[in-house]
């Protein structure tokens, strides 16, 4: 146990859940939750205001995703220890966290004790991984798209047709379709509207 207080950031967008989390955390002696966010974009300024040691992140925000405002804390405040929270259970996004420099992945429904003892492992060097998702993750291997063919499929997400797509991205239409085809190959589907769910699903995107 550390001889001073760990400042701890939250980030998760439902309220219930972020104050339900830290209260729980605040009954730990050494533990202060100093700051709470609800949007992903909003957690380095708030880390930067509270000069916290932990941040403790939900995937799933507005803004930017937990990953994401991970990656950005990584390269902005090295020093600060990354915790991702997800109600998903996806191996891939638990491939992806690491990438992002995250120091723990555990599931929201894992015991208070075990939050507050990652936080403290964190803080001391420590990795710590929930093991079913540690196994579904070697189990599963590797993401099979690109960055450009996520991106893509992840902007085909709310239907938008080639020609849309192709706008959006800055792409021509022809390249479009090629990641859009690769990315469905890939994944041994029949169509893009597979390929998202496929990817989201196995937490590729």
């Amino acid at each position: 146990m550390t001889s001073r207080t760990i400042k701890v950031l939250l980030a998760e967008d439902q309220s219930m859940v972020r104050e339900a989390l830290a209260a729980l955390l605040g009954l730990e002696d050494d533990i202060e939750v100093v700051a709470q966010v609800a949007r992903g974009d909003e957690v380095l300024a708030a880390a930067r205001a509270h000069d916290i040691d932990v941040a403790l992140m939900d995937i799933e925000m507005p803004g930017a995703t937990g990953i994401e405002a991970a990656a950005r804390l990584h390269k902005e405040l090295p020093s600060v220890k990354l915790v991702i929270l997800t109600t998903f259970g996806r191996p891939g996004y638990l491939r992806s966290a690491m990438e992002s420099g995250a120091d723990a992945f555990l599931v929201k429904d894992a015991p208070a004790a075990q939050l507050a003892a990652a936080v403290r492992k964190v803080l001391a060097g420590e990795r710590v991984i929930d093991p079913t998702l540690a196994a579904a993750a070697l189990a599963e291997g590797a993401n099979p798209l690109t960055d450009r063919e996520r991106e893509v499929l992840r902007a085909a997400a709310d239907g938008s047709t080639n020609a849309e797509l192709a706008k959006a991205l800055h792409l021509s239409q022809g390249t479009v379709r090629n990641y859009l085809s690769t990315a469905i190959q890939k994944l041994a589907v029949r169509n893009r509207a597979e390929a998202v769910r496929i990817a989201r699903e196995k937490g590729w995107l």
